[in-house]
C-alpha cells in the first residue's frame, strides 16, 4: 500500500498535521534572527581615536575653556569630506588650529599623525554596545567582524554535511531535537562570551545547530502532509522565516546592547526543544528504513489525534512490511555519492547546488550590507522583511498555478536583472537605487522559498536529507563568500552588485533543466527518479481490497 493511501486513512491534513506544522514553524521565526543578528550586534557606530585633551581642560597658551568641537578640532584630522578620520589622530595637539578659519584639511596636511594607540571613542546614540565597540573591531581589525559572520556560515555548512547524513540514518526527529538544544546552549553561551575568539566559537556551533533545524523542520513537515498541501506548508513556514526579519528589527530596536539581543534570540530554543519531544518521527522514513513497528505506532497515534482511530486500527504490520521489504535493500544508498552516481540524480543535484549557492550568496550579500544604504538599519531591516513577505505570498500563489521550475528560474533571473540595472542608475537617485535592491532581494526571497520546496520534492526519501544537506551546504558556502565580496567593494565599488547580479541569472538558466514537480507525489528511491527521467509516464500500481488502482503521473523528461 502506497504511503499516500496510509496517510489518507489516518487523516492526511487533520488536527495532527496542523498542530505539528505550527510547532515546527515557531522556531523558524528565529532563524532570521541568528542569520542576520550581526547587522545589529556587529554594527559599526561612528567612531574616532581617543583624544589627548580633556573636555574640561583649557588651551595650553590661554585660559579659554574648550568645548567638544574644539577638542576634536585639535586632536583628530579630517578627510577630504571634512569628516573625522576614524583610524588616526594627531601625534601632538594642534593648538594653532584653535580659532583658525582656514580649511582644516589643508591646514593639517603636513601634521604628523599616529594610529589610535589608546583605543577609540564610539557614538552610543544608536547602539549601546556591539561586538565592534566591545572588542574594538575597527580599522585594521575590521575584517574580524566579517570573519565572525563567515564562521557562523561555516558552521551552517559543516552542519549541513554532518546532519544531512545523520538525518537519513537516524531520523528527522532525532537530529531536530539535538539541533534545537545545540542552538539554545551555544547561542546563550555566545551572549556571555568573555572574548572575541570565544564568541566566534559559539557562533560557529550555533550555525551547526541551525543547519540541523533548517534541514529537518521542512522534511518532517513535508513527509506528514499530502501532495496538494506541500506548497502551502512550505509557504507558511517561509512566511515565518520572513516574519523573523521583522521580529529581529523590533528586538534590535528595543535591545540596544548586543549581549541582551543575543540572549533574546537564543533562550526561546530551550522551549522549542522541550515541546518538540511531542513530535513523532516521520512514518515515511521509518517505513523506508524497515522500522515498520514504530511506523505503525506513529500512524495509529496520528489517527487518534485526527479522530480516525478505527481507520488507524485497521492498518497492520503486513501492510507496512511490504513497503519496508521493498525499500530496505536500498537503504544503503543514503550517501553523498548516491547524489551523483546516476544521470538523473547527478543533474538534479548539480542544478540544485548552483541554485542554492547563488540564491544565498546574493541574498546574504544584500542582507548583511544594511549600513551602506544611508538609512536607519532598523528601517532597512523592516523594509527587507516586508518585501520578503510580499514576495513569498506571490511566490506561493504562483507555485500553485505555474509550477516549481518556472518560478525557480524566473525569480532568479529577475533578481539578477534588477541588481544589474541598479548599477546603471546614477548615485544622485538613491531612492530608485534602493528600490531596485529591495525588489531584487524580494525576488531572491521567492527563489529561496521555491528552492526549499523544490529540493524536498526532487530528492527521493532514501537520500532526501542527504541531498538537502548537500544543497544547504552549498547555500551556506554562498553565505561564507558573500562577506568577502562586500569587503572587496571597499576597493571596487561596482564589484558586489555585478557578481550578485550575474550569479542568479546563470543559476536561473540552470534551473530550467530540472523536472517539474507540480502535483507529483514524493518518490522514495533513486530507481524511481531514474525511471521518471527515462519515461514520460510513470505507472504506479497499488492493490486495494477490491481492485487495482492505476495512477498515471505526468513527468517531464530531462
Amino acid at each position: 500500500m502506497a504511503f499516500g493511501d496510509l496517510l489518507e486513512k489516518v487523516g492526511s491534513m487533520g488536527l495532527f498535521q496542523v498542530v505539528s506544522v505550527f510547532f515546527l514553524s515557531i522556531p523558524v521565526l528565529f532563524i532570521a534572527s541568528h542569520n542576520l543578528v550581526q547587522n545589529f550586534s556587529a554594527a559599526v557606530p561612528e567612531h574616532h581615536c581617543q583624544i589627548n585633551v580633556q573636555v574640561n581642560g583649557t588651551a595650553e597658551n590661554g585660559t579659554q575653556p574648550l568645548d567638544i568641537a574644539d577638542i576634536l578640532k585639535l586632536s583628530i584630522p579630517v578627510d577630504d569630506d571634512l569628516k573625522l578620520e576614524r583610524c588616526r589622530r594627531f601625534s601632538e595637539t594642534q593648538w594653532q588650529l584653535l580659532g583658525s578659519n582656514a580649511s582644516l584639511a589643508a591646514a593639517t596636511v603636513d601634521a604628523a599623525t599616529e594610529p589610535c594607540n589608546d583605543g577609540w571613542l564610539f557614538d552610543d546614540s544608536i547602539f549601546k554596545s556591539t561586538i565592534v565597540t566591545e572588542w574594538d573591531l575597527v580599522c585594521n581589525l575590521r575584517p574580524l567582524k566579517e570573519l565572525a559572520q563567515s564562521l557562523f556560515m561555516a558552521g551552517v555548512l559543516v552542519g549541513a554535511v554532518v546532519f544531512g547524513g545523520l538525518s537519513d540514518r537516524f531520523g528527522r526527529r532525532f537530529v531536530l531535537l539535538w539541533s534545537l538544544l545545540l542552538i539554545a546552549l551555544t547561542g546563550t553561551a555566545a551572549a556571555f562570551a568573555p572574548s572575541f575568539v570565544v564568541y566566534c566559537v559559539f557562533r560557529f556551533l550555533s550555525g551547526v545547530g541551525l543547519s540541523g533545524l533548517l534541514l529537518n523542520y521542512i522534511c518532517l513537515s513535508l513527509e506528514w502532509v499530502p501532495t496538494n498541501f506541500r506548497a502551502i506548508v512550505v509557504s507558511v513556514q517561509g512566511y515565518c522565516s520572513t516574519g523573523g526579519q521583522v521580529i529581529l528589527a523590533g528586538m534590535a530596536y528595543w535591545l540596544r546592547d548586543w549581549r541582551w539581543l543575543q540572549l533574546a534570540i537564543s533562550l526561546p530554543f530551550f522551549i522549542f526543544f522541550v515541546y518538540s519531544w511531542w513530535l513523532p518521527e516521520s512514518a515515511r522514513w521509518l517505513i523506508v528504513n524497515n522500522k515498520a513497528e514504530t511506523a505503525l505506532k506513529n500512524l495509529q497515534r496520528v489517527a487518534r489525534i485526527n479522530g480516525k482511530k478505527e481507520e488507524g486500527d485497521k492498518i497492520s504490520l503486513e501492510m507496512l512490511r511490504c513497503d519496508s521489504l521493498d525499500n530496505s535493500s536500498k537503504a544503503s544508498q543514503s550517501s553523498i555519492a548516491s547524489l551523483f552516481r546516476t544521470p538523473a540524480m547527478c543533474r538534479i543535484s548539480c542544478c540544485l547546488m548552483f541554485v542554492s549557492f547563488s540564491t544565498n550568496f546574493a541574498y546574504f550579500g544584500l542582507s548583511m550590507d544594511l549600513q551602506n544604504f544611508g538609512m536607519s538599519v532598523h528601517l532597512v531591516q523592516m523594509l527587507f522583511g516586508a518585501i520578503d513577505v510580499l514576495a513569498k505570498v506571490l511566490c506561493a500563489v504562483a507555485l500553485v498555478f505555474f509550477g516549481r521550475r518556472t518560478i525557480q528560474a524566473s525569480s532568479l533571473i529577475l533578481a539578477g536583472v534588477l541588481l544589474l540595472l541598479n548599477m546603471a542608475v546614477p548615485l544622485e537617485m538613491p531612492i530608485l537605487r534602493i528600490t531596485l535592491v529591495i525588489l531584487g532581494k524580494g525576488s531572491l526571497a521567492a527563489s529561496s522559498l521555491c528552492s526549499y520546496l523544490y529540493s524536498g520534492e526532487l530528492f527521493p526519501t532514501i537520500v532526501r536529507q542527504t541531498g538537502m544537506g548537500f544543497t544547504t551546504m552549498m547555500a551556506r558556502l554562498g553565505g561564507i563568500v558573500a562577506p568577502g565580496i562586500l569587503m572587496a567593494g571597499d576597493y571596487f565599488p561596482f564589484l558586489p552588485l555585478t557578481i550578485f547580479g550575474v550569479c542568479p541569472i546563470i543559476s536561473g538558466i540552470a534551473a530550467c533543466f530540472l523536472p517539474e514537480m507540480l502535483n507529483c507525489p514524493l518518490l522514495d528511491t533513486i530507481e524511481e527518479v531514474e525511471e521518471r527521467a527515462r519515461h514520460k509516464e510513470i505507472v504506479t500500481t497499488r492493490e486495494t481490497k477490491d481492485e487495482v488502482v492505476i495512477y498515471v503521473i505526468e513527468a517531464t523528461k530531462f
